[in-house]
């Protein structure tokens, strides 16, 4: 009614770059020792298991790193957790909270 009327909400972006990180490592991994080798397989696999990480699962991560910091270890998707959400990141509309706490439950780290 009065007032600046509804806030903008904040769009949830999930940023990838897996692929570049992975391109690096094969280029090193072919150019590696015999000794340099099984470390470079261990992170070529790595990288190609949190590439295959859905963004769900992306934002149910940054979530829990957002409880964490706020150190709360309750529920994920109670309204608590929404609060603390919603003040560990300032800006974050309702809707987009409570999306990002179903996320989170459905997706334990």
């Amino acid at each position: 009614m009065f007032g600046r009327g509804r806030q903008p909400e904040l769009n949830v972006l999930v940023l990838r770059d897996a692929d570049v990180i992975a391109h690096g490592i094969r280029q090193a991994l072919a150019e590696a020792t015999p000794e340099e080798r099984p470390g470079l397989e261990r992170a070529a696999a790595l990288v190609d298991r949190a590439a295959a990480a859905s963004d769900a699962e992306l934002r149910a991560r940054w979530v829990h790193e957002r409880f964490a910091m706020a150190g709360y270890e309750g529920p994920a998707d109670s309204v608590r957790a929404v609060k603390v959400l919603r003040e560990a990141a300032p800006g974050l509309g309702l809707v987009q909270a409570v999306e990002l706490t179903k996320d989170a439950a459905a997706h334990h780290p």
